[in-house]
């Protein structure tokens, strides 16, 4: 069993990290395998609507000048898919939109073949906003036929400096509850 997490944020070791390290370090202590990625200082492209994965159905994007289809490998190898964005003006970073729409897409044309994983958001915030970012995240998910564990509250971790989110104790337990949740779901599924 593994998880594969991505951090959109730009910066590599952020609050978003720590948010998705302390899910990842949840799921560790559950028997499952994680791996974190950070999309910080990669160049993802956009989607660019050619529907040439709806074509080709061979589970890859046609852009190949960037990593998003080992992205989308490693999403479709794992049991369990976590994203995890800052608030960007209420909405998650370009490059996680950018690698939602590309491996969304991609998904759907080849037989919704993230169907039945479990996915969850994880999303920091300063004040606000982080809400549309959540929804946005999670709405992969839904239209990709996948579970989504719930935890205690909104998986969200408040922090304005880097390492505030670890001062947010109910993000926090939050964060503790979303890995628990996500491992027994996971367990479940492949029973």
């Amino acid at each position: 069993m593994k998880v594969v997490a991505f951090n959109g944020s730009t910066r590599k070791d952020g609050n978003t990290a720590l948010l998705l390290k302390r899910v990842l370090k949840i799921l560790e202590t559950e028997g499952i395998e994680t791996e974190l990625i950070q999309l910080a200082g990669e160049n993802i492209r956009a989607c660019n609507a050619c529907r040439s994965c709806y074509e080709n159905k061979n589970r890859r994007c046609i852009i190949t000048d960037d990593k998003v289809n080992e992205y989308i490998a490693k999403m479709l190898e794992a049991d369990g898919i976590l994203l995890g964005s800052p608030t960007y003006f209420s909405m998650v970073t370009p490059e996680l939109k950018a690698l939602i729409d590309r491996a969304g897409y991609v998904a759907r044309a080849n037989g919704d073949m993230f169907k039945h994983k479990v996915g969850a958001a994880v999303v920091a915030v300063r004040r606000a906003g982080g809400i549309p970012t959540f929804d946005a995240i999670n709405h992969l998910f839904l239209i990709s036929q996948m579970i989504v564990p719930g935890s205690s509250y909104w998986n969200i971790g408040v922090g304005a400096k880097k390492g505030d989110v670890e001062k947010d104790e109910e993000g926090m337990k939050t964060m503790d509850d979303l890995g628990r949740n996500m491992a027994w779901l996971i367990k479940k599924i492949k029973g």
